[in-house]
């Protein structure tokens, strides 16, 4: 059968999907989580002793970490916040008043290795006096496991 000039040849339909534009799209998402990544870990840069210990059990509530710093300064984190710089004077009270508030609080100790043994004394002084009962110390595994 002739085709009149009028009509357009009959092209082959194409059953293939296109894939190029999804690459791209998932490329770019791949850039947006490379550069995401690194930002969504938050903490104080300290270097924790390497000892082998068991796996702490933490409650359904956010536990309160306190870092002790290599310059004997500490950082108070509650809850999702930052940590923030804090006196020892300070972090009593304010321990004593979460501890009123919830009397299974449970907190964290984060410490340098470098910091003098003494600092660790007087901040498990003051969470004594705060009545903190529930003290845990951070630390990372050694690498003899």
């Amino acid at each position: 059968m002739e085709q009149s000039p009028f009509q357009r040849p009959r092209q082959k339909l194409m059953a293939e999907m296109n894939v190029v534009p999804y690459i791209d799209v998932m490329l770019v998402l791949l850039v947006i989580f490379m550069i995401t990544a690194p930002m969504l870990t938050q903490g104080l840069k300290v270097e924790l002793p390497k000892v082998d210990s068991e796996a702490m059990q933490v409650d359904s509530q956010e536990p309160i970490v306190i870092t002790i710093k290599a310059d004997g300064s500490y950082w108070l984190k509650e809850d999702k916040n930052d940590s923030s710089p804090v006196l020892l004077e300070q972090l009593t009270e304010s321990l004593l008043v979460h501890q009123q508030k919830n009397p299974e609080l449970q907190v964290l100790i984060n410490g340098d290795t470098q910091v003098p043994y003494g600092e660790v004394v007087k901040l498990m002084a003051s969470l004594q006096k705060a009545q903190i009962l529930r003290v845990g110390l951070l630390t990372e595994p050694s690498e003899t496991h």
